[in-house]
């Protein structure tokens, strides 16, 4: 309870503007009147007497507050060795009970080890915060003594005879230095040391007889791999060959530890001249003990070495995703209970996604990983949504398989149905990671979407196309939809239109009877972005088919209104897609003779030619900045050397910018506030936008430039006494802009040879 109420009432700036003055009072006179309990509590075990773990962890809780706050830490001040060298040090040594596990159950030492629930209830993990609070906020005045002291712990366990060294002693104080390291290492002073820290006292302990002290060393590498090396790399070399050798220690958390150490080190600039000739002994190893213990750490530690080493992985492809989708299926079939092999059953999913894309510049690798793939992906998309926690590394997986191969093999195709069955009945709400492999299926093999369909629980059939375009009605219909994921759905209706020319003309009707629909209700919205999606799909309709397209939305009586909206959102659309669709499906109109077109369009086909000019210029503007941008050096940033401790000094609350901004944002939301907003943000959803860079499509290989060319030469030399008239109510800037365009075209081609004409 003391702890509850120094954590909201302790440091006045945090507390909310209704009980500011209750907290003033609290830091002043309750916060300090609580201390000499809480020592004396804490006083308990130095003394000799029993006390909980649960206590001593609230204590110790409430210590580490009682530090941030001046008039408390005052009152600590003096208390500091005693709380450091007395408690602190001693709740973070190993006991009995600890040593026994280690050496005879060694799955349950990591399983503690590595809980997340620990910092709840382990006096271990509160003495850890409390000593690195106090080095970061009050270094001044316990950073030297508490070097000094853990100085002296290791420099007498190097001099004493190896019957009279205390182990655990030393454990403790290279815990200590490792909690420390961050802080160590940003301070010069302190960085340039800890070579000599590292190759006097944790070099050793690789070869040690004590299996925790081995293991401390491999978790000391975690903490301090990027310190500086000041010799010609042998330390560098030396220390990857020790990780090496304890992959392969005694002790199964030795093994853990070496493997999650390999991590970091791999990342240390020329690490991998001792590590490249290794690959495939370190690539057993870890999967060793990846069928030893399931344990997520070290299954993170394999994907970064595949991430790093991905041009090497290739040889290896194979082999690494035969044994990942085991080593998945071995952890799936370990129970629901046993959350760690559920953690590591994950990261199998997104060590095979990261194989998958250190080899998608080889494809031809994909059909030699498929059959161990595929059925995994199947046996995730199927069974009701069994395995619903492994849904998204599924849908990568899928995204994968789909995309970057030339061909789909029948196999992958019965994920197509099943992709359906699951948005139907219970993944709903994956509909953003759904879009990218279902537009793959769609663009890879069109004649196969079109043609094929599949079985109803029923009895009847259904073909693929209907199921498409029965996920984007779901989805635009369904309340819960978020607005991303009704613009990621409307995509689909995208996909087909780009994909099908001249086969799917039946679904125009629907597909305008959804996305008008949808245009209607974000007419007045703030946020353009739907609107935008809807007029992708609009100039996709027009592009794909003008006179079938214009056509109906004249049988609706919305053209003027609808190319009236589409003029006027130009100036607002920023992505790509947007601005290419608009340009493509704008003069896609032009495509039909004058006489055939509304009399409204035609009155507005000045109007139509300026926007898609300005917008096609604003494209090729962008891509030049884009391309100085991308030939720009670089500056980078000169780093701060602090050696001074910032801290705060005895008289100051310890302050913190971020936290204070976040609890004035909290402290603003009344009883009825929306907190789900605030711990999202404000527009949130806005922000999750739509990626436009995995949306493939034949449109990709259209340029905008020479289609704008194209289509207005055409248009001028089929009807050339209406389009004088057009050109006579363009403004001089259009007309030089079209100008200016036509020019860069021509010179395009006069380098590039001929043109492929625009569809039709």
């Amino acid at each position: 309870i003391m702890t509850r109420l120094f954590s909201r009432y302790g440091i006045p700036n945090y507390a909310e503007d209704e009980v500011k003055e209750f907290a003033k009072y609290f830091s002043q006179n309750i916060a300090p009147s609580f201390l000499g309990p809480v020592c004396e509590t804490l006083n308990l075990r130095p003394s000799g007497q029993f006390c909980t773990d649960r206590v001593v962890h609230l204590c110790l809780n409430f210590v580490d507050l009682a530090v941030e706050l001046a008039p408390t830490y005052k009152l600590l001040k003096p208390h500091m060795d005693f709380l450091l060298y007395k408690v602190c040090f001693p709740a973070m040594c190993l006991a009995e009970e600890d040593i026994e596990e280690f050496e005879n159950d060694p799955h349950e030492f990591v399983h503690k080890q590595n809980s997340p629930l620990a910092d709840f209830y382990d006096p271990r993990m509160s003495a850890i915060t409390l000593v690195t609070s106090a080095v970061r906020y009050r270094g001044q005045d316990t950073m030297q003594p508490l070097l000094g002291f853990l100085t002296d712990i290791l420099g007498r366990y190097n001099t004493t005879d190896e019957a009279g060294k205390n182990h655990i002693e030393k454990d403790c104080a290279l815990l200590m230095f490792g909690s420390l390291s961050e802080i160590l290492i940003s301070k010069k002073k302190y960085a340039t040391e800890l070579e000599g820290l590292m190759v006097s006292s944790v070099f050793p302990d690789f070869n040690s007889p004590v299996g925790f002290l081995r293991c401390r060393a491999c978790w000391m590498v975690q903490r301090f791999s990027e310190i500086p090396w000041s010799d010609d790399g042998t330390h560098l070399r030396n220390l990857i060959q020790l990780v090496l050798q304890r992959l392969s220690d005694p002790a199964l958390p030795v093994q853990i530890e070496a493997s999650k150490a390999l991590r970091f080190l791999i990342e240390v600039e020329g690490a991998d001249v001792t590590l490249l000739p290794v690959l495939p002994q370190i690539l057993t190893e870890y999967f060793r003990i990846m069928n030893e213990i399931g344990n997520d750490e070290v299954v993170a530690a394999l994907q970064v070495i595949i991430d790093t080493f991905g041009e090497h992985i290739e040889p290896h492809a194979i082999a690494l995703v035969t044994q990942l989708s085991s080593a998945f299926k071995n952890y799936v079939d370990a129970g629901e209970d046993d959350d760690d092999a559920a953690m590591a059953a994950a990261q199998c999913l997104e060590c095979i996604n990261t194989v998958l894309k250190g080899t998608c510049e080889h494809p031809e690798l994909y059909k030699g990983m498929e059959p161990h793939l595929i059925p995994l992906v199947l046996q995730i998309l199927g069974n009701e949504g069994e395995y619903l926690e492994y849904v998204e590394f599924a849908l990568d997986t899928l995204t994968f398989l789909t995309y970057f191969p030339l061909q789909l093999s029948p196999q992958i195709w019965e994920a197509f149905p099943l992709l359906y069955w699951a948005f139907d009945a219970w993944a709903f709400d994956y509909m953003i990671l759904m879009a990218p492999p279902l537009n793959n299926f769609i663009s890879k093999d069109p004649r196969h979407f079109l043609t094929a369909s599949a079985d109803t629980p029923e009895g009847g059939k259904i073909s693929y196309i209907d199921m498409i375009f029965s996920i984007v009605t779901k989805t635009l219909h369904e309340d819960r939809s978020s607005e991303s994921e009704q613009r990621k759905a409307l995509t689909l209706y995208m996909s087909v239109l780009h994909n099908c020319t001249g086969q799917v003309d039946n679904y125009i009707p629907m597909i305008n009877d959804v996305a008008l629909g949808k245009l209607g209700q974000q007419v007045n919205a703030e946020n353009p972005a739907t609107r935008h999606v809807v007029f992708q799909v609009i100039g996709s309709a027009i592009y794909y088919n003008p006179e079938l397209e214009i056509a109906e939305l004249a049988k609706r009586g919305v053209t003027d209104q609808v190319y009236q909206q589409w003029i006027k959102e130009v100036d607002s659309m920023d992505g790509w897609l947007s601005q290419k669709m608009t340009v493509l499906g704008l003069l896609s109109t032009l495509r039909l003779p004058a006489s055939v077109l509304p009399q409204g369009v035609v009155a507005m086909i000045p109007s139509i030619i300026s926007a898609a000019v300005k917008l096609a210029a604003k494209m090729k503007a962008d891509v030049e900045k884009g391309q100085k941008d991308d030939d720009a050096a670089i500056e980078p940033e000169a780093g701060e050397d602090d050696d001074q401790w910032g801290g705060f000094d005895e008289n100051e609350d310890v302050t913190n910018p971020n936290d204070e901004a976040y609890m004035s944002a909290l402290n603003k939301l009344t009883a009825g506030g929306d907190v789900s907003q605030f711990l999202m943000g404000d527009g949130w959803d806005d922000d999750f936008d739509d990626l436009e860079d995995d949306y493939h499509s034949p449109i990709d290989n259209v340029d905008e430039l020479h289609f704008v060319n194209d289509v207005l030469k055409e248009a001028y030399q089929r009807e050339p006494e209406v389009y004088q008239q057009v050109q006579g109510a363009l403004t001089a800037e259009t007309v030089a802009a079209c100008q200016q365009l036509f020019a860069a075209v021509d010179a395009q081609r006069s380098q590039a040879g001929p043109a492929t004409p625009p569809a039709s």
